[in-house]
Order: structure tokens, then C-alpha cells, then sequence
């Protein structure tokens, strides 16, 4: 079977051929083809995938190309991983916000909102091509606001499209692993949107804990996710929250932090980034294939070791030594599209945490509400588990996040700077009429070449 990554000249394009390796003979797939616009970029990254599949012994065919629809033509899968205006997009989306007093996070706010009107227009024409060429394949969205973006392709009719996020996977490996229990024993369930929801049970050997763990500051403060909450709020909300509500409940904390900083982490990583690639480009890399993983690996490590360390005014981890370093074998975001795959393949259902239509699983929302939830997965397709009703401080927060996800798909759709306006006006962490207006105008300015003119 044959997936087609697009954006797979990115720089974690390398990792998730890695974890590609790890299943891909039990998923079926052996055709991977890597598909971006940028040759120079994209020749680097392959270069490297194909060191890793190599020393995995897969028998994986590796493919590059620019040519969509070539790379498109009847793929059983796709994944899309884009970022139009590339890593220097990020900071300037981050550094607009900052500059207007709200908080700069490429996902969450007004930054998300930048990378959506920019990356919803690309990926709606990638759909409509898939819908030529490979009508039956399922896409799956890595590309972020992952559930903005979902939503922007679900409600164009592209209903074979799953958002798809590591967080909730990585977090649940994190609680297994402190509670010192087998993963595959353990059940998260999470609801929400996509980088704003939260877990409403761990259970384990049919007992529910999260009670009792979400109030045991011994096991909160040895997770990330859970240590940069004030222990009082975890205690006080009923389920535990996924890391990106930091932003929320510590607003104002994690702006002045960011502040002190003196750097955003979009800016930090388009020059790691940027740093990465020119030593790359001086490697050679076919005839010293050890020093070129090595190589991407230092610069890998440097980028995940700050992640919400800005933010959250905490150290950056260790930095292991080269010689040490060693591709990962987890599965990453690659890992919840081929965990998927197998269920859609297997007679066996598999408990996944998606981005997909609500249905009636969450009270109060629409049935066409694109939200991320734990799903039982089967040859049927994703069923996102019944929820029902929520405490109201989530619903209501969950509602002007989804409102301004509805708002900002219709902004796009009628390349509307009124709708732009409400949308970021509706958004918790803007809530302004004046900043608003602002914030938009800033954006349709600074994207204006990618944009064109909105009325």
C-alpha cells in the first residue's frame, strides 16, 4: 500500500519514517513518498530517510516528488504535515501577537489563527486533488491548528479526513511509565478540541484512578504535561488538563515569561532549523551516513529539549552527547495514523484519541463539530466514545474556541476581514473588538504575498 506525506521535506519527515519502519509491515504499507515543494530541502530529508530504512532491514520503497498529483495518484493513504511560509512563518505569527499584548503560541490564539487562513486554502486543494486521484484514501491532518484545519476540510465535505495529535499518546505513555504499568493495560480518555481538552478517566484494572491521581502532586509534579499546573487548579478541576491549557489557566504567567525570554520558540527553532539544513547541506551524506543522522539528531534533541520550557520559565533538558544520540523508537504522530490503520485492517478495535466529528458523543455540540476525543477504532471507521454531558466552565471555553474555529473557517471561505474580526474576537485569549482588528490587519499585511487581497 502506498502513503504520500505531504510536507515530507520537513525536517520531522526523518522521524516518521523511522516510525514507519517499526509497523510498517504490519500496517501493509511499503510505499512511502515523500512530497513538498521545496526540491533543495526535499533531496536533504530523503537522503536521510533512506539511511533509516536502510538500517531497518524494512523492505520499504521510498519515493520523493513535487509533483502533487503524481505523488497523490492512488495512495491509500495520505498525511499532510505543511507549513506554508515555512519555520519563519512561526515567529512572525508569534511575534505579531506579542507585539499586541496577547500571547504568541504558533497553535493557540491569534497565532493559530495566522497558520490556519494561510494553511486551509493549500490543504483544500491537496483534498480536492486526493478526491481525483485517490478517492479512496484516508488523510489524515498533522498539520496544525490540526483541529481548526480539520474542521475547515471536514466542513468542505471531505469526510474521509482525521486530525490526528501526539500529545494525548505521549502523555498517557508518560502516566504509564511513572505509574509503573503496562500501556497497553492502561485507558486514558480524553475529550475536548484539539490542544484543549482534558482527561476524564484513567483506568486501570477496571478501576478509575483519576480521583485519586490528579490530587497526588508526587505523581502530577513527575510529568511535564501535569508538573507546569499550580497544584491548587489541578486540584480543583475535576479532570486533569492536556499541557496547551497552560495558556489558559496561566495566561498572564506564561506571556511575561515568554516576554523575559527574549525569544519565542518559533524564532528559536526556525534558527536550529535553518542551522541544521546548512550543515547538512556541506555533509557528505551518502558516503557518511552515521554523521548525517548524527548531525540531525544533535539538532533534533536541541529543539525537543525546549519544548514549553519558555513558556513555563523552566530549564531546558539535558542534551545528551552526539556520539550517544539514537534515533527514537517511538511512534510520535505516526504511530496514532498507523494504529489506525491496523484497526482499519484487523478484527480487533483499538482505543484512539482523534480529531473527528462530535455525534452526538459531547452535549451540546453539533453533530459536525470536529472535536478530539478518545474513538474506538474498527473496520467500520473511528466512533468517538459518549461523553455526554461536561462541567460547564469546559463546555463554555470549548464553545468560543469552537465558535471562533467556525468563524475563521468561514473568514477563509470568504476571504472575509469581518469574519476574521469576530473570529478573533470570539477567540478567550483575545476577547477585543480594538486587538481583534488589529491582529487581522497585521496578519492580511504581513502574509499579503501568500493571501492576496481579502475584502
Amino acid at each position: 500500500m502506498k502513503l504520500t506525506l505531504i510536507g515530507g521535506g520537513g525536517v520531522r519527515a526523518v522521524l516518521f519514517t523511522k516510525s514507519l519502519t517499526l509497523k510498517a509491515e504490519q500496517s501493509g504499507i511499503d510505499y512511502l513518498v515523500l512530497l513538498d515543494t521545496d526540491e533543495e530541502q526535499l533531496e536533504i530529508i530523503a537522503k536521510l530517510c533512506r539511511i533509516v530504512i536502510a538500517e531497518s532491514g524494512v523492505k520499504l520503497k521510498l519515493g520523493i516528488s513535487t509533483d502533487a498529483r503524481e505523488a497523490l495518484r492512488n495512495a491509500d493513504y495520505i498525511v499532510t504535515t505543511v507549513r506554508v511560509g515555512k519555520e519563519q512563518s512561526r515567529y512572525t505569527d508569534e511575534q505579531i501577537a506579542l507585539d499586541c499584548g496577547v500571547i504568541g503560541q504558533e497553535t493557540t490564539g491569534p497565532a493559530g489563527f495566522s497558520m490556519a487562513i494561510r494553511t486551509i486554502p493549500v490543504l483544500l486543494d491537496y483534498c480536492k486533488l486526493a478526491a481525483e486521484v485517490a478517492p479512496e484514501a484516508w488523510i489524515f491532518n498533522f498539520s496544525n491548528p490540526s483541529g481548526l484545519v480539520t474542521q475547515a476540510l471536514r466542513s468542505a465535505g471531505y469526510d474521509r479526513v482525521i486530525g490526528i495529535c501526539d500529545t494525548p499518546s505521549h502523555t498517557k505513555l508518560r502516566m504509564a511509565e511513572v505509574m509503573g504499568v503496562d500501556p497497553n493495560r492502561l485507558y486514558v480518555e480524553f475529550f475536548g478540541l484539539n490542544h484543549l481538552s482534558w482527561i476524564s478517566k484513567v483506568v486501570y484494572n477496571q478501576l478509575n484512578l483519576l480521583p485519586t491521581l490528579k490530587n497526588d502532586r508526587a505523581f502530577t509534579s513527575r510529568i511535564d504535561e501535569f508538573g507546569m499546573f499550580d497544584s491548587d487548579l489541578l486540584t480543583a478541576l475535576p479532570y486533569l488538563p492536556n499541557e496547551y491549557l497552560y495558556y489558559y489557566y496561566h495566561r498572564e504567567r506564561a506571556f511575561e515569561n515568554i516576554m523575559k525570554s527574549g525569544m519565542t520558540r518559533g524564532q528559536m527553532i526556525a534558527q536550529n532549523n535553518k542551522e541544521m539544513l546548512e550543515v547538512l547541506k556541506s555533509m557528505p551524506i551518502e558516503s557518511n551516513p552515521q554523521q548525517a543522522i548524527q548531525t540531525y539528531l544533535y539538532y533534533t534533541q536541541k529543539r525537543e529539549a525546549s519544548y514549553m520550557a519558555i513558556e513555563t520559565a523552566t530549564a531546558a533538558k539535558e542534551i545528551a552527547p552526539v556520539e550517544q544520540l539514537q534515533l527514537p523508537e517511538s511512534l510520535g504522530y505516526a504511530g496514532v495514523m498507523l494504529d489506525f490503520v491496523e484497526a482499519l485492517q484487523a478484527k480487533t478495535r483499538r482505543n484512539i484519541v482523534l480529531s473527528v466529528p462530535n455525534k452526538g458523543a459531547i452535549a451540546g455540540f453539533a453533530d459536525d463539530d470536529v472535536v478530539e476525543i478518545s474513538c474506538v477504532v474498527s473496520r467500520e471507521g473511528a466512533k468517538p466514545v459518549a461523553i455526554g454531558e461536561i462541567p460547564e466552565p469546559m463546555y463554555l471555553l470549548m464553545k468560543s474556541v469552537k465558535r471562533f474555529e467556525r468563524l475563521t473557517v468561514e473568514a477563509v471561505k470568504h476571504n472575509s476581514k469581518e469574519l476574521a474580526v469576530e473570529a478573533l474576537m470570539a477567540h478567550p485569549l483575545v476577547n477585543s473588538y480594538s486587538l481583534a482588528k488589529r491582529l487581522t490587519g497585521e496578519y492580511l499585511s504581513a502574509y499579503k504575498e501568500i493571501l492576496g487581497e481579502w475584502k
